[in-house]
């Protein structure tokens, strides 16, 4: 098993620099990273794999993030389609960019009222208010199209891929159900 003193040699840059693109208080983004040691060394046992470490460092700290910003009591939501398979992760792994690379394709594949819902809403950041003001339509109408939009992306990717989710619903790991895809452009 790696010892935490590596484990921080190696992956203390690449976790601050996940953590300040997500909290931009540099002095909470200090003391999350500290927190993200302190769960990584007290927990170290539970991983299993080792060739899994990275991915487990990484869930760490978005669960780490994601507990800062319940304790601001922000009303901070996750997405439904998680920032790192669209943005990808502060270091793009070749997993992580087959996963990005497939669900760009998958978007494609969209009825074009979905995929402007989602490319308008997930990539360009719009709120569902000024997607409706853009669109020419009620903010009821938006709502509805970005979430059936989403149940479609959805379907695809359960449809392409069989994920591993944590207690948040954050993915931890994939695979590809059968060898090529029809709507992934990755395979």
């Amino acid at each position: 098993m790696v010892s935490t003193n590596k484990i921080w040699e190696d992956f203390k840059e690449p976790l601050k620099r996940y953590i300040a693109g997500r909290v931009h208080n540099k002095h909470d983004a200090e003391d999350i990273l500290q927190e993200i040691f302190f769960r990584v060394h007290s927990h170290i046992g539970c991983l299993k794999e080792e060739s899994k470490l990275r991915a487990w460092l990484f869930q760490v700290a978005r669960n780490a993030v994601v507990d800062y910003y319940r304790r601001q009591n922000s009303g901070f939501q996750l997405s439904v389609i998680p920032e790192d398979i669209i943005n990808g992760p502060a270091e793009i792994t070749d997993e992580d960019q087959d996963i990005t690379m497939c669900l760009r394709s998958m978007i494609n594949y969209l009825p074009e009222k979905y995929k402007q819902a989602i490319l308008l809403s997930e990539f360009e950041g719009l709120t569902q208010k000024e997607m409706a003001e853009k669109l020419g339509l009620s903010l009821s109408g938006v709502k509805s199209r970005v979430q059936r939009a989403r149940k479609e992306l959805k379907g695809l990717l359960t449809d392409c891929c069989q994920f591993e989710f944590d207690r948040l619903g954050n993915i931890l790991d994939y695979r590809h159900k059968r060898e090529s895809c029809p709507h992934c452009a990755a395979d």
